[in-house]
């Protein structure tokens, strides 16, 4: 029997995506994709959809019947992987570094006139 071993990490990490990342772009927990890369869980149900797969000769996407979205909900999607960063808010530090530095910076102004 062949040992099965994930490639979600190798995946993950070639995407540019970090576990806290993924884990919000799929709707689970951080732990949970630790426990699918180890590879202590998950692999029975990727297995079975690979098996569905074969036997139904198709692509995963074919197993879902997707519904039509309106219009905003597919301008909302990510388009790309710098679109995913933007999304979750980890896009270049210097950013968020400089909001902070004005933020601080207004309230320092205003503790001082008060």
């Amino acid at each position: 029997m062949k040992k099965v071993r994930p490639r979600i990490a190798f995946l993950r990490e070639k995407a540019g995506l970090t576990q806290l990342e993924l884990s919000r772009l799929v709707g689970v927990t951080e732990s949970t994709i630790q426990n699918w890369e180890s590879g202590r869980t998950g692999t029975e149900q990727i297995e079975r959809i690979i098996k569905f797969c074969k036997a139904l000769n198709c692509q995963v996407e074919d197993l879902i019947d997707s519904v039509d979205e309106s219009p905003q909900e597919a301008a909302a999607k990510p388009g790309s992987l710098q679109d995913i960063h933007n999304l979750l808010g980890t896009d270049e530090p210097s950013s968020t570094i400089n909001t902070d530095n004005t933020d601080s910076e207004d309230s320092q102004k205003r503790q001082v006139s008060h």
